[in-house]
């Protein structure tokens, strides 16, 4: 399976990539800066192409020839889910790509959303609940979705939405919880400031979630929203110890220094049983 993976520098892209050439597939990866590519360990193990996939004068036939499918990562501004460009400008320069690359022949598009989709709702939140995203970022790629839907009718094609949840590991956002953490702890601090942390998340390793995404990507003929998630909630404040333990670190938690986040609930996960049955046919195949 040949795959062309956009967004391929970024935290989640790095990684899938990895993980898609150790399970044998051929991958064009496509990503803005050739700089950043050249230093990542797969760079001659891949078709690389630097291009904004947003540009207007984009060749889509040249690439997407040869493609069987296209896992579209690449969203700019992230992390900050607040900002009206999100849906200003990604959101259609997103459609308008996605479009392009189905009207030239790809047949399979797997595009990462996000678990900001669900919005201000508590709980184990499965691919039935419905969205009501409470944020830009949330809002864009839930529209996106419906866009994409709606494009399907006219230009049959094959969309393998994929909810993130949390994910953390190496490339991650530097101010990310556990990067902070891991800072702290390597600068020998004493205190590390943090909320009470007892709201509770789904967290998972990205190169976890890389695997989850190439498995859904290798089941070519799955359809429809699926939440790459652990389906285990944790507290904030457990991940954390938990870290801590790894790292046979000391440092104590100033717990309750920042208040807890307005734009998530206190509670939240994704439910993984669609998840899992494709990883159960996967491994059945």
């Amino acid at each position: 399976m040949k795959v062309l993976v956009t967004g391929a520098t970024g935290f989640v892209g790095r990684h899938l990539v990895a993980t898609l050439l150790a399970r044998g597939c051929e991958v064009r990866a496509v990503a803005r800066n050739a700089e950043t590519a050249a230093q990542l360990p797969w760079i001659n193990a891949v078709e690389f192409v630097a291009a904004d996939i947003h540009a207007a004068d984009l060749d889509f036939a040249a690439l997407t020839d040869g493609v069987d499918g296209l896992a579209h990562l690449a969203w700019p501004g992230l992390p900050n889910y607040q900002a009206l460009f999100h849906f200003e400008h990604n959101l259609m320069a997103d459609y308008r790509f996605i479009r392009g690359a189905v009207e030239a022949g790809v047949a399979q598009v797997l595009v990462t959303g996000t678990c900001f989709e669900y919005g201000m709702q508590s709980g184990p939140l499965s691919e039935q609940t419905a969205p009501q995203p409470s944020n830009p970022y949330g809002l864009a790629k839930n529209t996106l979705r419906l866009f994409l839907e709606n494009l399907q009718r006219v230009q049959p094609f094959t969309l393998q939405w994929t909810r993130l949840f949390y994910l953390y590991g190496e490339g991650q956002n530097p101010n990310s919880l556990l990067a902070a953490l891991d800072r702290a702890i390597n600068a020998g601090d004493e205190r590390f400031n943090m909320s009470a942390g007892e709201q509770l998340r789904d967290y998972l390793a990205i190169e976890t979630a890389a695997g989850y995404l190439a498995a859904i990507l290798q089941q070519r003929d799955f359809n429809g929203v699926i939440n790459c998630s652990s389906g285990q909630p944790i507290s904030v404040r457990a991940l954390v110890e938990q870290r801590l333990r790894e790292r046979g670190a000391s440092i104590s938690l100033n717990l309750g220094h920042y208040p807890y986040p307005t734009h998530e609930p206190m509670a939240f996960w994704g439910v993984a049983d669609r998840l899992q049955q494709l990883l159960g046919a996967e491994h059945e195949a």
